[in-house]
This record gives structure tokens, sequence and C-alpha cells, in this order.
């Protein structure tokens, strides 16, 4: 398959291209410097500024999925959704974040006395994303979001799927990088959560 994978250079997005890659799919990867996106068969940089819309349509048209992996405040969500609708690209894959999952029924994780102060803009902006996509019915959207640590580790391929609630285990809750990247190629190929939310973790 052609991925546009908007990211490509950060921590999530590197790791998707590398799967990517290595499962033979032909990549696009986006980032403001192509510089930072490693050297992998199949995997052509591209510098985008994101914030330049019609650039950015441009380098996704001709795909048959956009996976989007920048940081919510890093970017714009109405403007990164209206420029996947206007490529053409109609699969569009959100690496979301752990702040939108429940910890108990009604109570959001980023609500939680617990959550990091740090984190909270990017977990509150990845739920209004979130909802903006809930919203939308012209993308066949997915949001995959990670466990509350989301963190540099091993490919493993032994993980859960879960839905709306956060994932948990006697250690917490966790992913790897690598893990994650595994869960979001799968679904890329075998699509199981269209105009859904899921999450992955141990």
């Amino acid at each position: 398959m052609k991925i546009a994978l908007i990211g490509a250079s950060g921590n999530a997005g590197s790791r998707i291209a590398a799967e990517l890659s290595a499962r033979g799919h032909a990549v696009t990867a986006i980032a403001r410097n192509a510089d930072r996106i490693a050297k992998l068969p199949g995997v052509t940089p591209l510098a985008v500024d994101i914030a330049d819309t019609d650039a950015l349509v441009s380098a996704l048209e001709g795909h048959d999925a956009i996976v989007s992996a920048v940081h919510f405040t890093a970017s714009n969500p109405d403007q990164l959704i209206s420029a996947a609708k206007a490529s053409g690209v109609k699969r569009y894959l959100v690496v979301g974040g752990a702040g939108s999952l429940e910890v108990s029924p009604g109570v959001k994780l980023v609500d939680t006395p617990q959550f990091p102060q740090e984190y909270k803009e990017e977990a509150t902006k990845g739920g209004v994303f979130l909802d903006k996509l809930r919203a939308e019915t012209d993308l066949d959207w997915t949001f995959l979001s990670p466990s509350a640590a989301f963190v540099p580790g091993e490919r493993t391929g032994r993980f859960r799927l879960g839905g709306d609630a956060l994932l948990t285990n006697e250690a917490g809750s966790s992913i790897s990088f690598e893990d994650y990247a595994i869960a979001l190629v799968d679904e890329i190929e075998t699509p199981r959560h269209s105009r859904q939310r899921f999450t992955v973790g141990y």
C-alpha cells in the first residue's frame, strides 16, 4: 500500500515508518525537517510544513491511507482533517493519546487528580481531536490511543487491544512505541476499527 505518514521523524512516527517499511509498504514520510527521517527501504522523505495546507494536500494526494503522528499541541485538528478530506484519501488514522481513555465509567484519565500537569494540554487537545473525528462523516477514520506510558522499548508483538477504557496490568499501563506501531499497521492492513477509537497496551 501507499501510505502518507505525517510526523514521520517523531517517536511514534519513526517506529511506524520502520514497521511499514519492514512490511513492504511504500511510505511518503512527511516532516518539517526531512533530514531527521530515517533512511529505510520504501520510505521517501518529504519536507512539508503541515501548516501550509496546500502543500500538505499535495503531499497527501494519491495514497491509500494517511497516518497522522503529530503532537496535538503542534497542530490544528480542523486544518489536518480538512487537508485529509481535500486530498481525496478516504482512510485517516491518528496516533491518539491516553488522556481521553476512561479509567471508570464516565471518568477520563486526563481528569483524574494524578494525571501529570505537564501533559494535560496535549491530552486535552487529543480529546478535542477525537471529538472532531467522531463528528466527521466523510473520512474513514481510526484513532488509536496508546496506554498511559508510551515509551521506547521492544518490539514484542505481544499486547492487548481495547476500546474506550484504559488498559492496565499489574505493572501499570504502558505500551512501547515499537508494539504500538505493530497495532497501527495491523489496522491499516486489516481494518477492524472503522470510525472508532481503540487502544493498545500490555
